[in-house]
């Protein structure tokens, strides 16, 4: 039953982000603001695919540890994926409240993410094993949790200066995305069933995609 309801869940995320993805980058015209998020959001949802695939091909079938190697494939792509989305994020944010100076922010953001992907590279990350590196989830998830930090702060600030309606909870679903996947990196392998939590994180990103989703139909005023 677990494995049915995770699936359904699982491929309702995916082809929800991946599909309004495609719609927001297809009918975005000259806005760049709008062609990133669309852009952004095939990222998150092609990036998850080579994770929750397997994943669920796993609960289905012969169980995740039997499929160990193309779960490990999968939680390394996802893992860059969604640096990347993160970094797409911060330019979002840019375009979106026209903001010409904090040139310093740009290179901690690139900073972060250039180490967080350099640190899932290490082979001490032990990707293709089912029992993977404890110590490595930990070591590569710190400059990701650090990047996520400055984006919330970012525009949490910037929302409320300019009284941003349609973003104004931007900050808060990624707070919620990365309060419930914390948890899950520093308890998994002590306490499995913590691993629900991955549930209300992916309805974060959904929620993510969904706000920018409704404020580029607001901008351009469509009735789809």
């Amino acid at each position: 039953m677990q494995g049915i309801m995770e699936t359904i869940l699982d491929f309702f995320y995916l082809g929800t982000v991946i599909t309004i993805g495609i719609f927001i980058l297809k009918h975005s015209g000259n806005k760049v603001q709008y062609r990133l998020f669309g852009f952004m959001a095939i990222i998150l949802g092609c990036g998850d695919a080579f994770h929750l695939i397997p994943r669920a091909y796993g609960l289905l079938t012969t169980g995740l540890e039997a499929n160990a190697v193309a779960l490990g494939i999968g939680k390394l792509i996802t893992s860059i994926t969604m640096t990347v989305f993160y970094v797409i994020l911060y330019h979002i944010w840019r375009l979106r409240y026209d903001i010409k100076k904090y040139s310093s922010f740009t290179y901690v953001i690139y900073s972060l993410a250039i180490l967080r992907i350099v640190l899932c590279m290490f082979p001490q990350n032990q990707w293709l094993l089912h029992n993977a590196s404890y110590e490595w989830g930990i070591y590569r998830n710190i400059p990701f949790a650090l990047l996520g930090l400055i984006i919330i702060y970012l525009f949490y600030k910037e929302a409320k200066k300019h009284n941003d309606k349609e973003f104004r909870f931007m900050w808060l679903a990624i707070v919620l995305s990365f309060g419930f996947y914390i948890p899950v990196v520093l308890l998994s392998n002590t306490l499995p069933v913590i691993g629900i939590l991955m549930i209300p994180k992916t309805l974060a990103y959904v929620w993510i995609v969904l706000m920018g989703y409704y404020g580029f139909k607001k901008e351009l005023k469509l009735k789809i």
